[in-house]
């Protein structure tokens, strides 16, 4: 038997799913929906935290319970990679026309609000290994954040790195200001000289920090897919390492494999 606050949930979930309750609208207060339900407010707020973990709802601080509205979600498939090789070495009008996040959200250019930062950094153990370089090499960390107009968190959080003596023959890489560059990383290593090969991307999950919650805007419990992209050149070299931290609760993944046939 379903104990109060589950059918307490189940009703104001269904006021939501059914737009009675549309997103963005206020719920009542807690003591008027205790009230209305015939059980304590504790009950209450047990319900409103099972609606919060599974994202129908968000509280606002000092203001009460509001109906969250549905973020922009995120197909992001391998197929992705060659499409943007496919359009490194196309006329910049013609890279300028779309992106890698309108193709993947269906968004359009102006939908979209960009962030970059580039800092020089030196690699640490971790990006040293992962780029076969000696601890303290010179490299550009670049941080990315994308988010749609009509909205507050971003579609992923990215933190990519490149050795900066690989790229610097091109003063242009090493400005943000030249961000967002029509065609991606792959054509900015094609501006000097590089073709990639291969991407490899390994995926895990986890728990969100509390700094990744906020900025993302997860529910309570939503886990975070953690991405690491390395991208390899036709001479086997790491020529680029992405860290992507995308939200789990609006972003699927889709790896389609070609099986060669008998």
């Amino acid at each position: 038997m379903a104990k109060a606050y589950e059918r307490i949930a189940d009703e104001l979930r269904r006021s939501i799913r059914g737009g009675d309750l549309n997103p963005g609208d206020q719920l009542p207060a807690e003591d008027r929906l205790a009230e209305r339900f015939g059980r304590s407010v504790p009950t209450v707020r047990e319900a409103l935290r099972v609606l919060q973990s599974e994202g129908l709802i968000e509280k606002r601080h000092g203001r009460g319970n509001f109906v969250r509205r549905p973020r922009t979600t995120v197909l992001r498939t391998n197929a992705r990679h060659q499409w943007e090789k496919d359009r490194a070495r196309e006329p910049e009008e013609r890279r300028a026309l779309t992106g890698a996040t309108e193709h993947d959200t269906g968004l359009e250019v102006d939908d979209l609000v960009f962030q970059a930062a580039y800092r020089e950094a030196k690699a640490d153990e971790d990006i040293a290994s992962a780029f076969g370089v000696p601890v303290g090499t010179a490299m550009v960390e670049r941080t990315y954040r994308t988010r749609y107009a009509a909205e507050s968190a971003p579609f992923a959080m990215v933190t990519s790195y490149l050795v900066r003596d690989t790229v610097a023959q091109n003063p242009d890489l090493l400005d943000e200001s030249k961000e967002p560059w029509p065609g991606g990383t792959q054509n900015q290593l094609h501006s000097v000289g590089i073709e990639l090969d291969r991407i490899e991307e390994r995926v895990t999950a986890r728990p969100p920090s509390p700094e990744e919650a906020e900025e993302l805007e997860l529910p309570p419990g939503s886990s975070v897919i953690a991405l690491r992209k390395t991208s390899y050149d036709t001479h086997d070299r790491v020529v680029e390492l992405s860290d992507v931290t995308l939200p789990g609760d609006r972003t699927e993944l889709l790896f389609t494999t070609p099986l060669e046939r008998w």
